[in-house]
């Protein structure tokens, strides 16, 4: 049986069977819903890191930098020099290098010093076997630590205030035969370079603030700019009154036994006051404008200032040197610099001290390098010049095999290459080759007619005229005022067809002679004119026969004035022979 006989068929599905079958490659129209396409998972993955331009830009991917690896060096400087051993230098070396390049190439370096500086100046520190609390104790006989005399309490008896102007008198007198060591020399160096941020220091004795690049200002100015020196325990240099303020220089004789010494200044203002009829105020006492432990300290907004000022800045190295940071204020100053420092891209801290680095919480990871060791070693290793030493010119640090042949120590060589005369040369200005032309024939030079001057002397001006031709033309001058050139021709020879015959006017003797007439006030008659020389003349060789025509000169006749008197018209009898 066929398709077509078969009872099932009908005429709808003969027309469905007859219609032609798409193509199998046929293009399907695209799909409404994107969700609803057939991605391949190859493409799907590559789609999902597309960005949908109809969409929110992506969020831009944040920078993060690693954060820095914090760990603190130790450097044993007193080992290392004495030390022979080669991988004990090889290990140390790179540290000290790093501590020298520090000291010598940062911008803004903070240093908070103690008494640790002043040591090998004479001064003793605090807080040593050596120090000013071990030997007052014995030397005055106290029942306590030396700390007791440099508290505020001494002011309360006599024996301890006795004992308190005995130990300032003692200290102002050592620090006045104290001369600065290597170091303060290096922080007067970096000052004077504009290195130094600033020297933060506890020392009374001074001896930074006699530097002129270190010197401070007593009192400390609450507002900037500040100086490089900020002393935070003041100073044995004034002393000062405790009720009017008033500042002195220090002078010690006036310190002894229990009594303070009398302001003058006070004893002057009593005086007038009572000579005035008013009553009397009081006289304060002097003392030493030192800061002793618990009592205020007369710089403290100022201090607070510059340091506030001085963490903004953000030093790029903070170095403490001699100091044990007891004193919780120091403590606290160290912390924070150290804390910006070392946050810094570059930033370096540093321990220089013979004793151990201070231990806690606060400063945990703090330091960059522990150096233990004098302060006047690394003062000598860096090696900077003086800062009044301004004349040595360049330096360089000697290195490897120069720095063996000197003991192993780095050391500086200042150059000093003699003065020499500066000539500048001019330097020549590129320009293009020059293009190769044919040689061009020059043919026969043109001769020149030589201008003939008809004026007097023709016989001396001829003899020279066959040297002047000889001459090289030169640069024509310039006239000092614009002439209007006249027509030569015109004046000499008759009128051309071009040209037109210039009107003659009469000629006065302003004209001619260019000073005005005084004596007459008739025209002036100008000479005959000067005859041209005929060609057959110009060939003569023989000049002698010629001469110039001789110009009659003007005769000009002067009258005689009378003198005007002050007569009437009319002459009266009797003096006719007078006015004759």
């Amino acid at each position: 049986m066929t398709p077509s006989s078969s009872p099932l068929s009908s005429p709808l599905s003969s027309v469905a069977s007859r219609s032609p079958t798409p193509p199998g490659d046929y293009p399907s129209p695209p799909c409404s819903n994107a969700s609803e396409r057939e991605v391949p998972s190859s493409s799907r993955d590559a789609q999902e890191d597309v960005p949908d331009r109809e969409g929110p830009p992506p969020a831009k991917r944040q920078k993060t930098m690693k954060a820095r690896e914090l760990k603190t060096e130790y450097l044993d400087l007193q080992r290392l020099i004495e030390s022979d051993d080669e991988e004990h230098h090889k290990t140390h070396d790179a540290k000290l290098t790093r501590l020298m390049e520090v000291l010598r190439t940062k911008r803004k370096i903070v240093v908070i010093a103690g008494a640790g500086i002043s040591v090998s100046a004479g001064i003793p520190d605090f807080r040593s076997s050596k120090g000013l609390f071990a030997t007052l104790r014995t030397q005055h006989n106290l029942k306590a630590s030396g700390k007791h005399l440099f508290d505020a309490s001494v002011y309360r008896n006599d024996s301890s205030t006795t004992s308190f102007h005995a130990m300032v008198r003692e200290l102002s007198h050592m620090t006045q035969k104290a001369k600065p060591t290597p170091f303060h020399h290096m922080l007067a160096t970096l000052a004077e370079e504009g290195r130094l941020l600033r020297l933060y220091t506890q020392n009374v004795d001074g001896i930074d603030a006699s530097l002129q690049p270190l010197a401070t200002n007593v009192p400390l100015n609450p507002k900037g700019p500040w100086p490089k020196t900020v002393q935070l325990h003041g100073g044995l240099e004034k002393m000062i009154c405790s009720k009017c303020s008033h500042l002195s220089d220090f002078n010690g004789a006036l310190f002894e036994g229990p009594e303070a010494p009398l302001c003058q200044e006070c004893e002057t203002i009593d005086a007038v006051r009572q000579a005035g009829g008013l009553r009397s105020h009081g006289v304060g006492r002097l003392r030493p404008r030192m800061v002793l432990y618990n009592e205020f300290n007369p710089d403290e907004e100022a201090i607070g200032a510059v340091s506030h000022a001085d963490l903004k800045t953000r030093p790029d190295a903070v170095i403490v040197v001699g100091t044990s940071l007891k004193v919780p204020g120091i403590r606290r100053l160290a912390k924070e610099m150290c804390s910006v420092a070392r946050g810094k891209r570059g930033g370096f801290t540093a321990w220089i001290n013979y004793d151990s680095e201070p231990v806690g919480p606060e400063f945990k990871d703090c330091w960059d390098m522990v150096v233990r060791g004098e302060c006047d070693q690394v003062a000598n290793l860096v090696g900077l010049p003086k800062w009044d030493e301004k004349d040595l010119g360049p330096y360089e640090v000697m290195k490897g095999e120069e720095a063996e042949r000197k003991g192993s120590r780095p050391e500086v060589v200042v150059k000093s290459d003699p003065i020499t005369i500066f000539q500048p040369q001019g330097m020549p200005t590129p320009t293009d080759s020059p293009r190769q032309q044919s040689p061009v024939v020059q043919g026969p030079t043109k001769l020149k007619q030589a201008s003939l001057n008809f004026v007097s002397g023709l016989a001396s001006q001829a003899a020279s005229a066959k040297a002047v031709e000889k001459k090289k033309r030169g640069r024509k001058p310039l006239p000092s005022k614009p002439t209007k050139p006249g027509n030569a021709i015109t004046n000499t020879f008759a009128a051309s067809k071009t040209s037109k015959a210039i009107e003659s006017k009469p000629a006065t003797f302003e004209s001619f002679t260019g000073m005005p007439d005084l004596f007459s006030s008739q025209p002036f008659q100008p000479t005959s004119p000067i005859q041209a020389v005929s060609p057959e003349l110009m060939n003569k060789s023989d000049w002698s026969s010629v001469k110039a025509p001789e110009t009659p000169k003007p005769v000009v006749e002067v009258p005689v004035y009378r003198q005007a008197t002050i007569s009437p018209k009319s002459v009266p009898s009797g003096m006719a022979y007078l006015l004759s």
